[in-house]
């Protein structure tokens, strides 16, 4: 995520960090969901955004947002009688909301693709579908299927601000329990 992160500081895309450093666009891609790059990648990286080399191994960070999914509460590593430092965990719940963040973009990013290439593809098939054979429509089917898709793709995507959002979770957890969380 840091990576994703200094990319967007710099307001490049992740072709223009490709080309400045050397590395293929699937490389970027990679890391920038949380694979581990090789040495080269990382050091190729840390030249290019004009940082110390380790400043971008970063720890798995696949653990801590499961963590943080099922106990939003931020975990930091303590020593037993130690409390954590207040700014640590200020840090920490920081990290996890701009990596939720990232992995919401995306989702958002996929969703408006696979959106457009239904708004290209589906007409183009009614193109089709009239010029050849009008008195059989069978446009229809892709376009049933691929929008059934897309609607489970925009739940997925879009439950966070819908009516069954989070909000919405809180509220009907309360009304259970009978009182507030």
């Amino acid at each position: 995520m840091l990576i994703q992160k200094l990319r967007l500081q710099k307001g490049w895309s992740q072709q223009q960090l490709a080309d400045l450093s050397g590395l293929s666009v699937r490389t970027i891609q990679r890391m920038e969901q949380g694979q581990p790059g090789s040495v080269e990648s990382l050091k190729s990286l840390a030249s290019v955004f004009q940082i110390d080399f380790l400043a971008l191994k970063e720890p798995n960070m696949t653990e801590s947002l499961t963590d943080y999914r099922t106990h939003p509460s931020p975990t930091i590593p303590t020593t037993p009688g130690i409390e954590p430092h207040p700014q640590a965990l200020h840090d920490r719940a920081r990290e996890l909301e701009e990596m939720l963040a990232f992995q919401q973009v995306r989702r958002l990013r996929g969703f408006y693709r696979q959106l457009g290439a239904f708004a290209l593809v589906i007409p183009f098939l009614a193109v089709i579908n009239l010029m050849t054979s009008p008195q059989h429509l069978w446009f229809y089917w892709p376009a049933l299927g691929w929008g059934l898709g897309l609607l489970m793709h925009s739940l997925r995507v879009f439950t966070h601000f819908g009516p069954l959002g989070p909000e919405w979770e809180k509220r009907e957890v309360e009304k259970r329990l009978g009182r507030p969380l």
